[in-house]
């Protein structure tokens, strides 16, 4: 059963941006997220545990970006989180240097 075409995206660069923003996007958060984990929290556990939730949020975030309206949104808030998990990457390095 084929699509009704008035839910699907018609601009070339809307499509390129949910696209792009649901590979990329989604796995630059997905592993911002858990290396912001690792940081903070035992590093082996994170890592290995890494390899099952960081495809299945990987996978959440790419139902997210296709359920958006405006996929240069998308990228600007997965762009912002993945700053804000690299922050604390950052703060979790210097300020916790055990869980290393």
């Amino acid at each position: 059963m084929p699509a009704n075409p008035k839910y699907l995206t018609k601009s070339k660069w809307q499509r390129f941006a949910k696209i792009t923003a649901a590979i990329l996007g989604g796995y630059f958060v997905s592993v911002t997220f858990h290396l912001a984990l690792a940081s903070w929290f035992s590093r082996a556990d994170i890592l290995i545990t890494m390899a099952f939730s960081g495809f299945i949020l990987w996978v959440a975030l790419m139902v997210v970006a296709f359920l958006a309206k405006n996929g240069w949104k998308i990228w600007l808030i997965y762009l912002f989180l993945s700053l804000v998990f690299s922050l604390l990457i950052y703060l979790g390095q210097t300020y916790n240097p055990s869980a290393q």
